[in-house]
């Protein structure tokens, strides 16, 4: 629980204060000291009478009653400390910056859970234990630094690593991230970042309160929580970025499906911020720059009535502009080439040798005043620029005071958002610093930048709640699956696949599978020769010889009949008619909290070679479907490329949801594969498909 006495204590006491500033105890006192805090601030020492400044209580059970209790002491005292606080002092929250605890022994755990009970029992908010701290514009209880700017709109940042979140900090500050709260929750043990995220979303004021989040998360304890309070926030106008580190821990564990081996929990991850409309980030770096786009897009959107999003980039160097123009174009975004007479205009009021085709390249000898000129023009006059780039810095040869002046005040004038560039960190730090001291950030690095802007425009909007059944029968898959013997627990036959995709409305090729060779002859008859034939009963039908293509005689299907029957553990011989198309591949897997990863891309031994697949996180709407389709690498050869026809998207798409809802209501299905899937411009048809059960 988070409660008032957590965010906005009347008074504080840390036990364990003391003097020493290079010591927790004594940096956390020094950090609420500086940071102004308006309460009471008390401390604990048994050792000491005065810290910094404040008379000591030489025990808790002198203090008066305090609000918020920071504990600095060994793990061993803590427990009888906060029973203490709470039953005697009415202290209702607690920041524990002790470490020693579940993260480290199975006693550890135990105290830790005494802490909580005893929480618990007494209405009392936890943070931690294992943590740095809280830090909020109210008071600065954490012993590390930096601390940034505080500012009420600035970014509420959530961590669940304490050393990671102060590198971040450290990442954020040099750019001019501004924060109005700094979460680190250590173990978690109450309040972890989803409780956080549940809190801002419950108590959200779109007017007071900061309309970015960052998270640093190494443990997703409960998936749904996060999605629905994520995707929450997102619609009430927030945008998050997000790293989730630790996310291939199991990817390299035993699967027996191609889906198997690709769904690692990654994919779920990927998943699920995908539905939920969390931008991923990788790195530090990338998670800060987010922040600082999110910033800089709050006041001047990004928006554009046409795809994709067009740049003006403005420079005096055209070696980063040529960097940055590569970096956008291949993230997906545009830097449309500028010409007529509004730019020969332009061209006229810069020195000769300058460039206006974009890149504007106002060359090294460029004035102030000449890069203002540069900016209105691609704000007032080129109509197609959505937003532009501003890459300024100095060889040391001239200071920038007057060009980063130019450039604060169009910031402030420009309705398109404009994106400082300002690589002289060293040589020109301190106009750099007098620059970002007004508010503003900067990104010292144009291919950084890039590549984030290009990850927070691919990511889509939230998906819907609603679920919507598309007419998919799940009565009739219950009952399938109902009327499995109770120790199913594999594979299940081509028969029951059928049966299944039947009632999802998902097209398959027509089949016959049998023993009689016979009966497979008749059957090939009818349909048409060519046809294929696939062992049935092994996993990999390719690694053992199982798949014969283009068979155009009753004879030569009775010879590879024959063979097949002679292959280890084959149990039968399916027939199909050959079909001609692009292999597609759909595939699905079951991950523990998360529910079923879907997973889709080119397939055929593209899946295996390639690993080009997108994830979603089931049941899916059509836009989620539509974008994991446009997020291939592949995409190109789905819509079709250098003459050749494109794949009816709308019926891949169709298939990737009707399957989704299908997983959504059948849980007991682990694992499954549909690869190939055969598409030409009219249809999309199930070749080969798997599915395993575990009831």
């Amino acid at each position: 629980m988070i409660n008032k006495e957590l965010l906005e204590p009347q008074s504080i006491v840390i036990i364990g204060g003391s003097n020493n500033v290079h010591k927790p105890g004594g940096a956390i006192v020094r950090n609420i000291l500086q940071g102004g805090y308006q309460g009471t601030l008390r401390v604990v020492n048994p050792k000491e009478d005065e810290v910094q400044g404040i008379k000591v209580f030489h025990d808790a059970r002198e203090l008066p009653p305090t609000e918020l209790a920071v504990l600095v002491i060994p793990a061993k005292f803590c427990p009888d400390t906060v029973e203490l606080l709470a039953r005697d002092k009415g202290t209702k929250a607690f920041i524990i910056i002790s470490a020693g605890f579940g993260e480290e022994t199975e006693a550890g755990a135990k105290m830790e859970q005494r802490i909580l009970d005893t929480c618990e029992r007494y209405g009392a908010a936890l943070i931690g234990p294992n943590c740095i701290g809280l830090l909020t514009r109210h008071h600065h209880s954490v012993f590390t630094k930096p601390i940034p700017a505080l500012n009420a709109k600035g970014v509420d940042f959530i961590s669940g690593s304490g050393a990671t979140a102060v590198f971040i900090l450290e990442s954020a500050v040099i750019k001019g991230l501004q924060f109005n709260s700094v979460w680190s929750i250590g173990n978690g043990k109450q309040i972890g970042i989803e409780d956080v995220l549940e809190y801002m979303d419950t108590h959200f004021n779109p007017d007071t309160d900061s309309l970015v989040k960052l998270l640093y998360i190494e443990n997703i304890s409960n998936p749904d929580k996060l999605l629905f309070h994520a995707s929450s926030l997102i619609r009430k106008g927030c945008r998050i970025a997000a790293i989730k580190a630790g996310a291939s821990e199991s990817g390299s564990r035993a699967a027996s499906s191609h889906t198997g081996a690709i769904a690692s929990s990654d994919a779920a991850v990927e998943a699920l911020f995908r539905k939920a409309g969390i931008v991923r980030c990788f790195s530090r770096e990338e998670l800060t720059t987010a922040g600082c786009i999110f910033m800089v897009s709050s006041s001047s959107p990004l928006t554009t009535h046409h795809s994709p999003l067009n740049f003006a980039i403005v420079t005096h160097a055209g070696g980063p502009g040529v960097m940055l123009t590569d970096a956008l174009s291949k993230g997906g975004l545009n830097v449309p080439k500028i010409e007529g007479a509004q730019a020969d205009a332009l061209k006229e009021q810069l020195f000769p040798g300058s460039a206006v085709a974009n890149p504007i390249d106002i060359l090294a000898t460029g004035t102030p005043e000449q890069l203002g000129i540069a900016i209105d023009y691609c704000e007032k006059k080129f109509k197609d620029i959505d937003a532009i780039a501003v890459i300024y810095g100095t060889p040391g040869l001239t200071t920038l005071y007057e060009a980063y002046e130019v450039l604060h005040k169009k910031i402030l004038e420009c309705k398109k958002p404009i994106f400082p560039i300002l690589p002289s960190l060293h040589t020109a730090g301190p106009e750099v610093a007098e620059f970002l001291a007004k508010g503003h950030v900067n990104f010292s690095d144009e291919v950084t930048l890039a590549t984030a802007l290009s990850q927070i425009m691919s990511t889509p909007s939230p998906a819907p709640s609603e679920l919507e059944l598309y007419g998919v029968d799940v009565p009739k898959i219950r009952e399938i699956i109902g009327n499995l013997p109770a120790n199913t627990n594999g594979y299940v036959s081509p028969d029951i696949v059928r049966q299944l995709f039947q009632c999802a409305g998902i097209p398959m090729v027509a089949e016959k599978v049998s023993t009689d060779c016979n009966e497979l002859v008749d059957f090939a008859i009818k349909e048409g020769f060519p046809v294929v034939a696939k062992v049935v009963g092994p996993v990999h039908k390719s690694d053992v010889g199982g798949v014969t293509l283009n068979i155009r005689t009753p004879e030569h299907l009775k010879l590879e009949f024959e063979r097949m029957m002679q292959i280890p553990d084959a149990t039968g011989v399916m027939v199909q008619r050959m079909l001609k198309g692009t292999e597609l591949f759909i595939g699905a897997k079951y991950e523990q909290r998360f529910g079923h990863v879907v997973l889709c891309g080119l397939g055929g031994i593209f899946v295996e070679v390639l690993k080009d697949v997108q994830s979603g996180l089931a049941p899916l709407s059509y836009g989620e479907a539509y974008s994991m389709i446009h997020s291939l690498r592949g995409y190109k050869i789905l819509k079709g490329t250098r003459g050749q026809q494109g794949i009816n998207e709308k019926k891949y798409a169709e298939i990737i949801v009707r399957l989704s809802t299908l997983l959504r209501f059948a849980t007991e299905i682990k694992e499954m594969d549909i690869n190939p899937l055969l598409a030409d411009d009219k249809n999309v048809v199930a070749v080969d498909a798997r599915i395993r059960i575990e009831k």
